[in-house]
């Protein structure tokens, strides 16, 4: 392993976005949305857009050498009164390089952002089972706001999704 690089992502990394986010799909159905076919069936407009940054939306990629191995997206509100808020969106870590500190480092990089952008608080949403990334997020901060039952359906399975929140001005 090389030295980790963490950065923005953009129009130009859509296609190591996309294969990355295949890869985790695959080997984790219940840990990100949408299901692969629909990932797959994404077109190169629709995944540029979806990394391109701007003021309302960001996403952060750890690259070793010139792979693509971690990303996590943040989405920040356009309305007013809830402008200072923002929502991480899929944090995924190459399925052969989780247990290394990838997602820690892509996600420590996030929450500066959005420190340095005025955020107030970041919220996410982690399936139940995913005790990896449940206790990534509380070793970064994030608590418990509640459990929302059956939030996502895998083919005849349902799971749980606990939502959790970082305020970031305390």
């Amino acid at each position: 392993m090389g030295a980790l690089g963490i950065c923005t992502l953009g129009r130009e990394n859509w296609a190591q976005f996309k294969a990355l986010r295949l890869k985790a799909i695959e080997s984790a159905p219940f840990a990100l949305w949408p299901t692969f076919q629909e990932e797959s069936a994404l077109t190169a407009d629709q995944v540029q857009a979806r990394i391109e940054p701007g003021p309302y939306q960001i996403v952060f990629g750890a690259f070793d050498g010139g792979k693509l191995v971690g990303i996590a997206g943040l989405r920040r509100e356009k309305l007013e009164q809830i402008s200072h808020r923002g929502t991480v969106w899929g944090v995924a870590v190459d399925p052969q390089r989780r247990k290394e500190g990838i997602g820690k480092k892509v996600l420590q990089r996030l929450i500066t952002h959005a420190r340095d952008e005025g955020l107030l608080q970041i919220q996410l949403a982690v399936a139940v089972e995913n005790k990896g990334a449940q206790a990534l997020y509380r070793s970064l901060g994030f608590q418990s706001f509640g459990i929302e039952p059956r939030a996502m359906r895998v083919g005849e399975h349902f799971y749980d999704e606990e939502h959790m929140v970082l305020r970031l001005d305390v």
